[in-house]
């Protein structure tokens, strides 16, 4: 990535926040180990603001799509009450292994983190974990059966939450090589956030941004009956 990439996924722009088009593969802020990340890019979305913009939010490094970033500190304090509120509307789509016996549902599945040895990741613990809900509903299948193209809207903000409802449906993210098939998925994770809802301004209606589909989930769309871009 470089400045000039990220400033043409620049999708929405005003005197408070931005909103970009997340490429998959790469995390929004630096780990452990360093490396490529989103943050490092942040002076070029400045536009004239004399401190760097925030994350307003994450989105997993695989994930790609709408992410909401605040151009100042006032901006982030309104947006956090926003997301704190579940008031941001989160579109996910996302092809899934099989599919759900139905058209549309909701999981209601208790998240809670678990560190083992090597690694971590999030588990459903009805006993322990924290409030995770997701509505879902079936947008389409491959003629084959073998994958379904799922719209997921989650009412809570847990970490892999998408990713682990939808394992615990029966039906894991293609690609996923946490919560889907025990060998490593040829795939890249075909999760994105395909659209937010920010009801930023009292007065004024909410405001809606929808990012592209990624070209790593073309084809598998394309073959559950997607036809747009």
């Amino acid at each position: 990535m470089t400045p000039e990439d990220i400033v043409a996924r620049v999708l929405f722009k005003d005197s408070l926040m931005l909103i970009l088009n997340k490429p998959a593969g790469v995390p929004v802020h630096a780990g452990p180990g360093g490396g490529d990340n989103m943050e490092m890019y942040f002076d070029a979305l400045r536009f004239g603001l004399p401190r760097l913009p925030n994350l307003a939010h994450r989105l997993d490094r695989d994930t790609s799509g709408c992410l909401i970033l605040g151009r100042h500190s006032k901006a982030l304090r309104k947006l956090g009450k926003l997301f704190q509120q579940g008031r941001v509307g989160k579109t996910y789509w996302a092809v899934v292994e099989g599919g759900p016996e139905g058209d549309a549902g909701t999981v209601t599945a208790p998240l809670r983190k678990l560190t083992p040895k090597r690694g971590w990741k999030m588990v459903v613990d009805a006993a322990e974990g924290q409030e995770a809900v997701t509505d879902w509903r079936v947008l389409g299948r491959s003629a084959d059966g073998r994958r379904t193209w799922l719209e997921c809207r989650p009412r809570t903000g847990r970490t892999h939450q998408i990713r682990v409802h939808c394992a615990h449906l029966g039906c894991p993210i293609v690609g996923d090589p946490v919560y889907g098939a025990a060998e490593a998925p040829a795939d890249a994770l075909h999760l994105h956030a395909r659209a937010v809802t920010v009801p930023l301004y009292p007065t004024r209606d909410p405001i809606t941004c929808e990012a592209p589909v990624p070209a790593h989930m073309r084809a598998a769309l394309a073959a559950c009956g997607f036809t747009g871009v």
